[in-house]
């Protein structure tokens, strides 16, 4: 039996991983604290913002609902990622059980992936909201949007289900060194010994389906949008319809810039593993940080409702008294 033929018999599957971090990067655990001080504010951000949405019935409308989901995915996405990896880096404990591994990887894209299909919904929010203003309150209502929303759960869960699935069926029988600060898909798929165009191609699905196809849509979504912007004769009119997007397209910019930039740089073999990790982590932890920021300081509606709660804090205080 020659060796190929016995690499192709031989099933290896490690016990665990080795999560390699930078290398050769002097101070970097000041990296690791500023990641940990990224996911303090993103949580206190996040559910900042989703009691605001709850408390606030006058936000328990279809577009909250969208904003709602975004700000936990944004949560429970950071939290998938960030104590484990300080976890392992500040602590020193680089070695993570198999299992573990492919959780992790699982539960990190599941989120990351949420947050572009929920800004594909707000995209036709915004769509229905200028392009059918009439019809939107008909057509827009909390029953399609939660439909919306939980189909797009589904779909990812699913997709990575066969991903992950994918991974386990591989075997691992050289390095077992993980040259990331999780189990990225792409850095543990180049480690196995015997992948094949079956796996290439459901990768390809996945990075096509999870992040190149929501761009797509909401970019069609502004096409037409820039179309019925132009049928409306008053530039007054057309400025304040534009403003109500201006939200979404900052926080589309912030999600899809770094996402892109990855992708491309996971297709390559040849970046410097140091400047992978960098734009990996800055991708997945940045966006969650910022949107709550967009919404909270940004939005008028939502301004408003803080101020709301604040001078009802106030009279419930001095009614006690």
């Amino acid at each position: 039996m020659g060796p190929e033929e016995k690499l192709n018999t031989t099933f290896v599957r490690p016990a665990r991983f080795y999560l390699s971090g930078f290398a050769n990067i002097p101070h970097v655990k000041y990296y690791y604290v500023f990641l940990c001080f990224v996911y303090i504010l993103t949580v206190l951000g996040n559910d900042f913002l989703m009691l605001v949405i709850y408390l606030v019935e006058a936000l328990h409308t279809p577009k909250y609902m969208i904003v709602f989901n975004l700000a936990l995915a944004d949560l429970c996405g950071s939290t998938a990622l960030i104590p484990k990896l300080l976890d392992s880096f500040l602590f020193n404990r680089r070695y993570i059980v198999y299992e573990a591994c492919l959780s992790y990887m699982f539960f990190v894209i599941l989120f990351g992936s949420l947050q572009s299909w929920t800004l594909v919904t707000m995209a036709f929010d915004r769509f229905i909201a200028i392009c059918f203003p009439l019809r939107y309150h008909s057509i827009v209502t909390k029953q399609v949007i939660g439909v919306m929303l939980m189909f797009s759960w589904a779909f990812i869960t699913g997709l990575l289900t066969c991903l992950v699935k994918l991974i386990d069926r591989l075997s691992f029988c050289g390095s077992l060194v993980v040259k990331s600060f999780f189990c990225d898909h792409p850095t543990v798929y180049r480690l196995a010994c015997n992948y094949n165009s079956t796996d290439s191609i459901v990768a390809f699905i996945c990075v096509i389906a999870l992040a190149f196809i929501p761009l797509i849509l909401i970019a069609l979504t502004y096409v037409c949008i820039s179309v019925a912007l132009k049928r409306i004769a008053s530039g007054e009119e057309r400025l304040k319809a534009f403003k109500t997007c201006s939200y979404h397209l900052i926080l589309v910019a912030i999600f899809f810039l770094p996402v892109i930039c990855h992708n491309i740089i996971s297709l390559s073999s040849n970046v410097d593993p140091n400047a992978r990790i960098i734009n990996n982590s800055l991708t997945l932890k940045m966006s969650a940080l910022l949107n709550p920021i967009v919404y909270a300081l940004m939005t008028e509606e939502v301004l408003n409702s803080i101020k709301k709660l604040i001078k009802r804090k106030k009279i419930n205080k001095a009614t006690k008294k």
